[in-house]
């Protein structure tokens, strides 16, 4: 077994080893605005799970060149954001919203999305997905000079009914996709069931 300093290695080596390693990884697409009101939206695989309660979600948003992306920018200085989850029907139009544009033109205009107004936050949503998560913002740290770790409280769900049943979620139905490394993509595959230990 190799065993390997991330002290010895750069930045892109550290990626490439996490990203190939910590898989299959969730992928939010986050909705926020700008000062200008411009809707920005973008995918991000440094997502999870933080709390059940209260409801909170987790974004690492990796910085470019030390300087802090649209999205957590708008959602420090907003304190809002919606989180979607990224299934097999919205995944091709997700994918062309990680283009870099200039912070006053929308990914969701360019990418054929569908705006949807929220519930309790000011920003809207996009009708594509089965899930959305309106959120507030909980807390941000500014992690060295690479990221914005971001926590959000989620304030309100939106679940397609077709997939709601009796307080769970039909993982086929939602059909959500996973990353990988380099432009690898995976989908649900067999479902197993291990019983816990009492």
């Amino acid at each position: 077994m190799l065993s390997i300093d991330p002290s010895t290695k750069t930045e892109r080596e550290n990626y490439k080893l996490l990203i190939g390693s910590i898989i299959p990884r969730p992928i939010a697409f986050v909705t926020t605005v700008s000062n200008d009101g411009t809707l920005n939206g973008a995918p991000f695989s440094y997502f999870n799970i933080v709390s059940s309660n209260p409801a909170m979600i987790s974004l690492s948003i990796q910085r470019n060149g030390g300087q802090q992306k649209d999205t957590a920018r708008n959602i420090i200085e907003s304190k809002e954001f919606v989180v979607h989850i990224v299934d097999e029907q919205n995944v091709e139009k997700i994918n062309k919203t990680a283009t870099n544009l200039p912070s006053d033109e929308s990914e969701i205009i360019i990418a054929g999305l569908t705006p949807v107004s929220s519930t309790k936050v000011k920003v809207s949503g996009i009708k594509e997905a089965k899930i959305r998560m309106e959120c507030t913002l909980e807390q941000s740290l500014h992690l060295n000079e690479s990221s914005d770790f971001i926590i959000g409280k989620v304030v309100q769900f939106h679940i397609d009914s077709d997939i709601y049943e009796d307080g769970r979620i039909d993982p086929l139905g939602l059909g959500a996709v996973s990353r990988l490394a380099g432009n690898n993509y995976a989908k649900i595959g067999n479902i197993f069931e291990i019983e816990r230990p009492k």
